[in-house]
């Protein structure tokens, strides 16, 4: 039941990233360009929208907390997104992304994600060497998050329930997404 849910869950997400324009690598280029902002403004409020649901879902119990956790912070990670960053600035694509472009037929989304691939393998040949390095060193502890959330004990940034960071970051969020224009200039 669970990879079905998966499959579906995956094959609408791909949709709406097809839906927003998100599979077509020009869209992301001139969002990084800040030329286009449609593209920042989904983001903005989809992360808004889905932080919001999800810390209501935990805090009245529709979701069960023990179902989420916080992963472990390692410096590697820093490393890891700043590289992620530069392929997504050059390529015009993101995993998520690139996926559902190869969905759209278009061959060079297949080359990046099996680049990938490719970056994902030689990580887990060259874990062994990199386990003693500062790449997998923890970050404050390890377990951070921005604020407490319920069933949890880690270090928090913030000495606040995570309900409240949540919403109010949604509202923050949503509106800079409401205030954006669609294009610049």
């Amino acid at each position: 039941m669970d990879i079905l849910l998966a499959i579906i869950l995956g094959t609408l997400f791909g949709f709406m990233l097809h839906r927003v324009g998100a599979s077509n690598p020009e869209n992301i280029i001139n969002m990084l360009r800040l030329t286009n902002f449609h593209l920042m403004k989904v983001i903005l409020l989809a992360v808004a929208l889905s932080s919001a649901l999800l810390f209501i879902g935990t805090a009245t119990g529709v979701i069960a907390p023990e179902h989420l956790s916080v992963k472990t912070s390692y410096w590697g990670v820093i490393a890891g997104g700043l590289i992620l960053g530069a392929g997504w600035a050059i390529a015009g694509y993101c995993p998520g992304t690139g996926v559902a472009a190869i969905g759209d037929g278009r061959k060079d989304a297949l080359f990046f994600v099996l680049g990938g691939l490719f970056g994902a393998f030689l990580y887990m040949v060259l874990y062994a060497k990199l386990k003693g390095t500062i790449l997998l060193e923890k970050i404050l502890g390890g377990k951070v998050t921005l604020a407490l959330t319920p069933n949890e004990s880690f270090k928090a940034l913030i000495d606040m329930p995570g309900i409240v960071v949540a919403l109010i970051l949604a509202i923050a969020l949503g509106f800079a997404a409401w205030r954006l224009p669609a294009k610049s200039g």
